[in-house]
């Protein structure tokens, strides 16, 4: 085996068991956090560290407010030098450190003591300051860190960051923050558009016509709507059939004229709902070769939606 696929997967068994070390030790008191920060909703998750913990603070921040709970990241430098007026009373200040004694922290934390701010220390140090500061403590196992020297944070920050993302998925969880929700905090990128649904993008001045409507009146319809196609309904308005432009070439004979939507029509067209997401239409539209795609409710068409308008939302 290569000397350095062997010495990483070396760290990946090194980084497992400190996760498991964690999962063993997780008490009530992560309870407790959660139910602490759900209790403060009106205000943020205000988290700090510094150095690797501050960076994974950062990641954790972030994580917290994309899933629903308001979050910044506060560097305990910057807060002693006037950014301590950030927290009130409303916040809950989540604070990582492995020895739980850093020196920047100290500042922040008797800010938060004195101001009746609540704590939620996670650290490895249940004598530490930062334990004794907290009202929640989330104490890690002693651990190995990966790096040979047992120095470079590793497999704490690691530990440090399931904690974080545990957190905010279990209030997640809790809040019964939905896929809707999801996309209003996503809007951008690739996810925005994975959450995109087929009525943000669909088209509801739809072209339909009925099953007596004549050829000449078909291709009216169509004309004036401009989308290459119509639906037609029967008597209770249901969708039971489309026309394209293909149809009415192949239909195109001496009493062509003459015909009605159901003689030309083609019979249980694809649909789909508009709650689904718009990447499935784009997949039906794919896989059967066609442009456009009607959407029902409760079988009655409610809108058109085109390929073009998927391509236009950065689907593909």
């Amino acid at each position: 085996m290569n000397v350095d696929l062997e010495y990483a997967r070396s760290v990946f068994k090194q980084e497992i068991e400190g996760l498991e070390g964690m999962y063993c030790a997780l008490d009530n008191n992560f309870v407790t956090a959660v139910d602490l920060i759900c209790k403060k909703s009106k205000g943020h998750v205000i988290v700090s560290g510094m150095g690797k913990p501050g960076h994974i603070g950062k990641k954790i921040s972030a994580t917290l407010s994309s899933v629903g709970t308001p979050s910044f990241f506060l560097h305990p430098a910057e807060a002693s030098h006037g950014d301590l007026g950030e927290i009130s009373n409303n916040d809950v200040l989540l604070v990582l450190s492995l020895s739980g004694n850093t020196s920047e922290l100290i500042p922040m934390l008797s800010y938060a003591n004195r101001f009746g701010i609540d704590v939620i220390g996670v650290t490895a140090n249940a004598d530490s300051i930062l334990a004794k500061s907290s009202r929640v403590l989330i104490l890690m196992p002693q651990v190995k860190e990966a790096c040979p020297y047992n120095l470079a944070p590793t497999t704490t920050s690691t530990m440090m960051l399931v904690i974080g993302d545990a957190l905010a998925l279990c209030l997640l969880n809790r809040k019964q923050f939905s896929r809707d929700d999801f996309k209003s905090f996503h809007p951008g990128g690739t996810l925005g558009k994975r959450l995109l649904k087929v009525s943000d993008l669909m088209h509801s001045d739809i072209p339909l016509v009925q099953m007596a409507t004549t050829v000449k009146d078909v291709l009216i319809e169509m004309t004036q709507k401009s989308f290459g196609c119509t639906c037609v309904v029967d008597e209770n308005g249901k969708i039971i059939g489309i026309i394209t432009d293909g149809d009415l070439r192949r239909k195109i004979d001496d009493d062509f004229l003459n015909k009605t939507a159901a003689d030309i029509m083609t019979r249980n067209p694809k649909v789909i709902s508009e709650d689904d997401f718009a990447q499935e239409a784009l997949k039906i539209m794919n896989k059967n070769q066609i442009t456009s795609l009607f959407i029902c409710r409760e079988e009655k068409p409610c809108g058109i939606l085109h390929v073009h308008d998927c391509l236009r939302a950065g689907l593909a």
